[in-house]
Order: structure tokens, then sequence, then C-alpha cells
């Protein structure tokens, strides 16, 4: 069996050692070999959807509450400060988007600057973070579920069946059901998918506006006194945990390789969305605080819509609001796994992981074989772990690639200052240094036990490389990152 480049590319020299980079022509060309690479389905909009579909959820809906009970009143500030430090980390995401359109965001973008080791434990970073935040985000969408019925119909699912073991039930089903279900979505194809999120992101802004309007109607400012009781450390101690509630504007960058125009769209949607799921979270949180106090916030899993039935006494607007978010929370549960099933793809397809698992379905398009695989761990993951044990190793992983995505801006431009760059990060290489800078801080602030299990899974990672992934590489298989076989 010989072996060629795909579209014609000299074959390019690869190193055998775990620091070789792939040449960035060749990452894009080996997206155009059939049966390989995945369908060119959406546009602008969608991809800003998929951005806000990302990150208005769980944030908003569910930990506003605990980052309530950590800063009191300045969870507001925790906001600012948490879209502060993923705003230089989203140029940095947008230039390298742009010139490299190949599905595996910060894993690919690694891959052709740092070399593949980094690159893999990168994406088995990322694994983790984009697992387990579907996981958590079911878990959270699973509490308004029973906030939701409670408010409409003064029904409840029983604990046994909406509850993890350690919350006192035996299982969580609803998590379960909106994981499989979601799932399955994701194997139909990715038009379905981004057609389906574009509604229920329309949906949730809505209800967000409708919220607004209620609370300032209500609104009042004794909620505001004792603006900041734990000081400054309160409020970076919520930023860190409230930093769960922007990731996903990194998952549009997981489908550039589906976007039919990713040199012009993909920098508008990662930075568009970032700026507008900003906007409302801070106004949703000052209007929060001015109709509910931290205390009452903090007390609920579903922190809104209890704002509007104890704060304000509106029960009819709290089932409006918990309508909502069961649609909110459900569109990011679809962002944030289509992201981590197009990472695992990107890399299967290089040989880190077993290339069968990555196969396209020949009808779909799509990568079900995978997909339906994590959507059954991912489904286990969410039935038995609570929503607070999740959120802090979230952070941690999306922070870790927050780091290394600048650090890729930096050194491509060193190493590569030639190639084309449809959108370049300003005052390059000092925005990305401070991106950077902001992350390592929030990472300073989370618990030594997160860092433990991170550190933990990474050392997992680092094995099944040495004795998987680093001998079926198809930079060492086939000598080339891209060569296709050549029948003879």
């Amino acid at each position: 069996m010989r072996f060629r480049s795909p579209a014609g590319l000299p074959a390019p020299s690869v190193r055998s050692r775990v620091f070789a980079v792939k040449d960035v022509p060749a990452l894009i060309a080996a997206t155009e070999v059939e049966g390989e690479g995945l369908k060119k389905t959406v546009g602008v909009l969608q991809l800003t959807s998929i951005g806000i579909g990302g990150i208005i959820g769980t944030g908003i809906f569910v930990v506003i509450g605990e980052g309530a009970r950590t800063a009191g009143p300045a969870v507001i500030v925790s906001f600012v400060l948490a879209a502060l430090a993923c705003a230089f980390s989203a140029l940095s995401y947008a230039e390298l988007a742009s010139s490299i359109p190949v599905s595996g965001s910060a894993y690919t973008y690694t891959y052709a600057t740092l070399g593949e080791l980094v690159a893999w434990i990168i994406g088995w970073d990322l694994i983790l973070e984009y697992g387990v935040a579907v996981a958590a985000i079911a878990v959270g969408w699973g509490g308004n579920v029973n906030a939701f019925l409670d408010a409409a119909f003064h029904v409840r699912l029983p604990d046994a069946i909406s509850l993890s073991p350690q919350d006192g039930g035996v299982f969580n089903l609803p998590a379960v059901f909106i994981t499989l279900a979601i799932t399955f979505l994701l194997i139909r194809g990715t038009r379905e998918s981004v057609r389906a999120n574009l509604a229920m992101v329309v949906i949730k802004l809505a209800v967000l506006v409708f919220f607004l309007i209620v609370a300032f109607a209500h609104f009042s400012t004794k909620n505001f006194h004792n603006f900041a009781p734990a000081g400054r450390d309160g409020i970076t101690s919520a930023a860190a945990i409230i930093f769960f509630a922007f990731i996903g504007f990194d998952a549009v960058s997981t489908g550039s390789e589906e976007s039919r125009n990713p040199k012009r769209d993909l920098p508008v949607a990662i930075i568009g969305s970032l700026g507008i799921s900003t906007v409302f979270y801070v106004l949703v949180a000052v209007g929060a605080i001015g109709i509910a106090s931290p205390a009452q916030l903090s007390s609920s899993d579903a922190p809104l819509s209890a704002a509007l039935e104890d704060g304000a006494g509106l029960n009819w607007a709290a089932a409006v609001l918990s309508f909502g978010a069961l649609v909110a929370i459900t569109s990011v549960v679809l962002v944030i796994m289509y992201g981590q099933t197009r990472i695992f793809f990107a890399m299967c397809r290089d040989g880190l992981l077993p290339r069968s698992l990555g196969a396209v379905h020949p009808r779909y398009g799509t990568p079900a074989r995978l997909t339906l695989g994590m959507g059954v761990l991912i489904s286990v993951l969410a039935a038995l772990v609570p929503l607070s044990a999740i959120v802090k190793l979230v952070n941690i992983g999306t922070l870790f690639a927050f780091v290394l995505v600048n650090i890729g801006v930096i050194v491509l431009r060193w190493t590569r200052p030639e190639m084309p760059r449809p959108y370049r990060v300003p005052l390059s290489p000092v925005l990305p240094l401070i991106g950077i800078a902001f992350a390592l801080y929030l990472m300073a602030d989370l618990p030594l036990t997160t860092w433990l299990r991170f550190v933990v899974w990474l050392l997992i990672g680092i094995l099944i490389y040495a004795f998987y992934g680093y001998g079926h590489s198809r930079l060492r298989t086939e000598n080339s990152p891209v060569l296709a076989p050549i029948s003879e």
C-alpha cells in the first residue's frame, strides 16, 4: 500500500518525536478526503446561535445561586470578571478558528502549534471538560424539571428518581432522559441539530427579556446593602465558579469544519455570542438581586424562578421562567455535547483514539458511533453525580484549554508569520498574554481537590497516549498527517 497527500500536497516531513507539529495546509486538506470530513451545513446565524446556546443556560439559571452564596450581591462583579477572563481568550479562538477551519477546537490548534503530545493532553482535557459539562448541565436540567412542574402544576418528581445518590436519591432520571434525547438528535444530523438549537435560543432569550421586565418592575435596592460581604476573595471565588456560565463560546470553534464560510463567520460568531451573552448575564444578575436576596437565590436549584416566586411573589411568572430554563438548558446540552463529539472525532481521525470510533455515518454525515457511546457514558455520570461536584472540575479543564489556545496564537505568529489570518488578535502578544494571566488567576482560586482530580485525569491520559496513541498516530503509521491510501 502506498500513500499520497490528498489535494496533491507533497507529504510533509514528519518527526517521530512526540512534539511533531501538523502542517496547517495539510490539516485543512485532510478534511477534503472522502469519508474523512464532515458536511458543511452551517452559516453565521447558526454558528452564533451555537455560541449563545452553549453559554446561556445552566450558568444563569442555576449557578448564579452558588455564586450569590459566595460573593453576595457582588456576584454581579463576578460575572463581569469571568466575562473578561473569557474575552481575551475568545479573541485568540477567533484567530485560530478562522486560520485553521478544522474540527477539534483547541486540540487541533495545539497540534498545529505545540505538537502532538501537548495536543493529546489538551484533547484529553477537553474530553473531560465537555463530557463532564454535559453531565453537569443535564443535572441542572433535572432540577429545573421539578421547578417547572412545581410552579405550573404543583407536583414534583420523587427524589428517588430525580436526585443523585449523594443528594438523597437513587438516580437522576430527567438528566438521563435529556442526555440520551440530545444524543439521538446529534446522530440524526448537524443541520437538524443547529435548527433545533436556533429555535431554543430564540425562546430562551425571549424568556430572559420577560424576566428582566418583571424584575425591574419590582426592583428594590435593599438587597444591595453589604454589597461584598466576603470581599475581593469572595468575588474572585465566585468568578471561578461562575466561569462555568461562560463556557460554550469555544464550542463555536468545534463547528469550524461544518461552516460554509469559516474564515468570515467563525470570528463573528465567537466574539458576537460572548458579547450578547455577557450583556444578558449582567442585566439578569442585577435584576435577580433587585428582587431577591443572595440567600433566596442560593437556596434553590432554580434561583431565578425562586427570585420571582419568593422575592416578587409571582408564581405564574416563576412557571414561565422555569419553562424557559428547561429550553435554555436543553440547548446548552445540545451545543456542549456537539462540541465534545467533534473534538473526539478529530482525535479519532488522527489515530490517537481508535479510528473506527470516529467513522462518519454514510447517511447522516455525523460521527454516529462515538456520539452514541459518549451519550451513554455521560448519562451514567449525570444519573449518579451531583452538580456541585462537577462544576469546578469543568472550570479547570476549560481554563487550561484557554491557556494553551492563547499560547498557540503567540507561537503560530512566530513560527508561521506568513500564514493567512482572516482575523488577527489586536495587540498580539499582549492580549493573548492577558488571556493567559486571567485564566491562571482563576485556576489558582480553585480548590486543591479539584486540582488533584485534574492531575489524576491527565496522568491517565498520558498513559493512554504512551500505550496506544503514540503508536497508532497517523503521523507515524502513515508517515504523514493526512496521507490517504492509493488503490494499487
